[in-house]
C-alpha cells in the first residue's frame, strides 16, 4: 500500500504541458479567499486540495477575548481547546490548552502552531505553548485540517494553526487602547499601535491581563508585547522584522479531591524573526530567520503545606531555523514550490534547589542536554487541467540527526463543478519525530524511538451560492508508531506502540440574512477506535452576529458531547456566551462580555470545575 502512495506522488508530480486557465480566474471571492498557509505564498483556497478555514480579524476581536483559542475553538469544526479557568491555561500539571483537532492532540507534539509560518513549541518538551498566542498579534487565523508535514515537517501530522500577524496595509497612523474588568478579579488591557508611512510599516502592541480565577490558589497574570516592522525595499522585494514576548506567572490548585499547595509556574517565551520577501508575475518566494525560546521555573507544590517542596524544576529551550522557498508559474495553470528548511533544537532541563539554587541531579540521559537537528527539502506542483479541475502533488525528504529519513507525500485534486463550488480528494501523510522529554528525559525515556506516522484522507465539498456559505469534510485518519509509557520488564519505557484511526464529518454555514444579521453554524462528529482526553465525540456552534449603526452584538451557543475530560469520565454541556459593544463617540467604545450564562456545572479537565456564569465589561479608545 505505501509503495502505491508514493507512485501516486511521484506521478502526480510530474508537470502536465497542456493549456490551463489562470489560477486567479474569475472565481466568487468569497469562495476564493486567498490563504496562505497550504502552500508559503497567496493562493486561492479553491485551487488547494486541503481544507482550510479562515477566521478573520473581526471574527477574533468581537468578544475582546485576550486569547484567539477560544474564538477558534467555537468557529473552526473538528478543533477544540481545553480549559481549566476565567484566564490563563498553564503547563505542566493541571494545565488546560491542550489543542486537539479530530482527535489528533497538539498536546502530544502533533498538531502545529505557527506564527507567519515559523513554528511554535516547548523545544524539550514539544508541545505548543498555549499562553503564546494572544489576539493582540493576528490578522488572522488559517487552520489546515489534516497533515501539512510536506510543508511544514514534524509536529504537523494533525494540522496546522498558523497565525498571521498584523500589518497596516494603507497610510495611516492609528491606535488602540482596550481596558476590561470583571469577574474573580479579572482584568485585561491591551494597546497598539499601526504606522504606514510610505514604504515603511509598524505594528506594536502591549498587554497585561490578570486574574484569581474561580478557585482558591488559581491565580494568573501575564505579560505580553509584539512588534513587527516592515519595509519595501522595491516594487518586488520587501523586508520585516518580528519580535515577539509574553511572561505569565500561573498556579494550579490540583484536582478537587487532591488539593495542591504552591503549585506556581513563571514562564517566559519568546520568538524574533527576520524576512526578505519577493513578488513577481511569474514568482515569488522569501527566505527567513526565526529563534524561540522559553524559560521555564516550576513548583511542583505539595499536598500538605506544612511539607514544601525543597526544588523547582527548570528548562531552557529555543528552536532556531532558516527557512527558504521559491515558487515559479512555469506555464499558465501551473505552479512550482519547492524550498529547503533547517532547525536546530535544543535546550536544557534541570532540577535547583530552593534553599540555595545549586542545579540538582536530574535524571536526564545527557547530563540535563540535550539537542537535534533537522534538515529537509520539499517541492509541491500544482497543475489547473483546465477551467474546472486541478491537480496537486507534494513530496518531502526530511533528515532527522537521530531518527534518520522520512519520506512526506500528498496528493490530491479539486474539480469546481461551478463557479461557486468545489469538490476536494486529499491524501496525505503526517510525521512527529520524538521530542528530548521522549528521549533523554526521565526514567521512561528512550533513545530509540521512531517517528510517529498517519495517513489522512479527505472528502470535501463547498458551496457560495450567493449569501449563503456551506461546506461538509468527510475524513479517515489510520496512524501508527505512536509513543506511548509501557512497562518493560517490569518498569516504564516510551515505545512505539500506540494506534490511532479516527473518522468523522466536519460542517459548516454561514449565511448573510440581511446587511445587519449574519448566521453561522458548524459541527462536528468524531469516532475514535481508540479514544482521547480532550477530544469531543461531538461538538456544535450555534451563532448570530448583529450589527447597526453603533451597535454590534453576538450571541452563540456551543454543545459539547461525550468529551473525555479522562481515559474514564465524560463529559456533555451546553454553553451560552454573548458579547455586545456600543460606540459611545467616535472615539470612544463600551463592550460588554458573558460566557456561560447558562451558569452550567460542568469540567473539561478532569478534576477541575470551571466556572459558572462570568461577566467582563470595559472600553476601547481609537485615536
Amino acid at each position: 500500500m505505501k509503495t502505491i502512495h508514493y507512485l501516486l506522488a511521484v506521478a502526480l508530480c510530474l508537470p502536465i504541458p497542456i493549456i490551463a486557465q489562470s489560477e486567479t480566474g474569475n472565481e466568487d471571492k468569497s469562495v476564493g479567499e486567498a490563504v496562505v498557509t497550504g502552500t508559503r505564498e497567496k493562493t486561492d483556497m479553491r485551487h488547494l486540495p486541503m481544507t482550510v478555514t479562515v477566521v478573520g480579524r473581526e471574527e477574533l476581536t468581537q468578544g475582546h477575548r485576550p486569547s484567539t483559542l477560544p474564538t477558534l475553538s467555537e468557529l473552526v469544526p473538528g478543533l477544540f481547546v481545553t480549559s481549566r479557568g476565567v484566564l490563563g491555561y498553564g503547563v505542566s500539571g493541571g494545565a488546560a490548552g491542550g489543542i486537539n483537532l479530530r482527535g489528533v492532540s497538539g498536546g502530544a507534539g502533533q498538531l502545529l502552531v505557527l506564527i507567519d509560518g515559523h513554528p511554535q513549541y516547548q523545544g524539550i518538551y514539544g508541545h505548543p505553548i498555549s499562553d503564546s498566542y494572544q489576539t493582540m498579534l493576528a490578522e488572522r487565523v488559517e487552520v489546515v485540517h489534516g497533515p501539512a508535514s510536506v510543508l511544514y515537517g514534524s509536529n504537523a501530522m494533525g494540522g496546522v494553526i498558523n497565525i498571521v500577524t498584523r500589518k497596516p496595509a494603507t497610510e495611516n497612523c492609528e491606535t488602540n487602547v482596550c481596558l476590561g474588568m470583571g469577574s474573580y478579579g479579572t482584568l485585561q488591557t491591551e494597546a497598539g499601535n499601526q504606522i504606514r508611512a510610505g514604504k515603511f510599516s509598524s505594528t506594536v502592541g502591549a498587554q497585561y491581563n490578570r486574574s484569581d480565577n474561580h478557585r482558591p490558589r488559581m491565580g494568573f497574570e501575564q505579560y505580553g508585547g509584539h512588534v513587527k516592522l516592515g519595509y519595501d525595499i522595491s516594487k518586488n522585494w520587501n523586508t520585516s522584522l518580528d519580535a515577539n514576548v509574553t511572561h505569565f506567572n500561573a498556579s494550579q490548585p490540583g484536582a478537587v479531591t487532591s488539593p495542591l499547595y504552591d503549585a506556581d509556574q513563571w514562564i517566559t517565551r519568546g520568538a524574533v524573526s527576520a524576512a526578505v520577501e519577493n513578488h513577481y508575475d511569474r514568482t515569488s518566494g522569501g527566505l527567513s530567520v526565526y529563534t524561540n525560546f522559553g524559560r521555564h521555573k516550576i513548583d511542583d507544590g505539595t499536598a500538605n503545606p506544612d511539607n514544601p517542596t525543597m526544588r523547582y524544576f527548570r528548562s531552557k529551550d529555543a528552536l532556531t531555523g532558516v527557512s527558504m522557498y521559491q515558487s515559479l508559474k512555469t506555464f499558465p495553470g501551473n505552479r512550482i514550490t519547492a524550498g529547503v528548511d533547517y532547525q536546530h533544537i535544543y535546550g536544557r532541563a534541570y532540577y535547583t534547589s530552593k534553599a540555595d539554587g545549586t542545579i540538582l541531579d536530574t535524571p536526564n540521559k545527557q547530563s540535563g542536554r540535550s539537542y537535534r537537528n533537522e534538515v529537509a527539502g520539499y517541492v509541491d506542483v500544482r497543475q489547473d487541467i483546465n477551467f474546472w479541475l486541478t491537480a496537486d502533488a507534494g513530496v518531502r525528504l526530511d533528515h532527522h540527526s537521530i531518527t534518520g529519513n522520512e519520506w512526506v507525500p500528498q496528493f490530491g485534486i479539486v474539480v469546481r463543478p461551478t463557479s461557486t463550488s468545489d469538490l476536494k480528494l486529499m491524501a496525505s501523510k503526517g510525521f512527529r519525530n520524538p521530542t528530548m522529554r521522549e528521549m533523554y528525559l526521565y526514567p521512561p525515556s528512550n533513545t530509540d524511538l521512531r517517528p510517529e506516522r498517519l495517513w489522512n484522507y479527505e472528502l470535501s465539498w463547498r458551496h457560495c451560492p450567493g449569501t449563503l456559505t456551506y461546506g461538509v469534510n468527510l475524513f479517515y485518519i489510520n496512524g501508527d508508531n505512536m509513543i506511548q509509557t509501557v512497562p518493560v520488564d517490569g518498569r516504564p519505557r516510551n515505545v512505539n506502540t500506540g494506534k490511532i484511526e479516527n473518522m468523522g464529518v466536519e460542517a459548516l454555514a454561514e449565511y448573510k440574512l440581511t446587511t445587519h444579521w449574519r448566521l453561522h453554524t458548524n459541527h462536528s462528529l468524531l469516532h475514535m477506535v481508540h479514544k482521547v482526553v480532550g477530544a469531543p465525540i461531538y461538538k456544535g456552534y450555534f451563532g448570530a452576529s448583529y450589527t447597526h449603526h453603533k451597535w454590534t452584538a453576538n450571541i452563540g451557543a456551543q454543545q459539547l458531547a461525550n468529551l473525555y475530560t479522562s481515559a474514564t469520565t465524560k463529559e456533555s454541556v451546553l454553553l451560552l456566551n454573548a458579547s455586545t459593544s456600543y460606540r459611545l463617540l467616535e472615539n470612544l467604545g463600551l463592550w460588554a462580555r458573558g460566557e456561560n450564562l447558562l451558569a452550567q456545572r460542568y469540567e473539561i479537565n478532569a478534576g477541575f470545575p470551571m466556572p459558572r456564569a462570568t461577566f467582563m465589561a470595559g472600553v476601547s479608545l481609537k485615536f
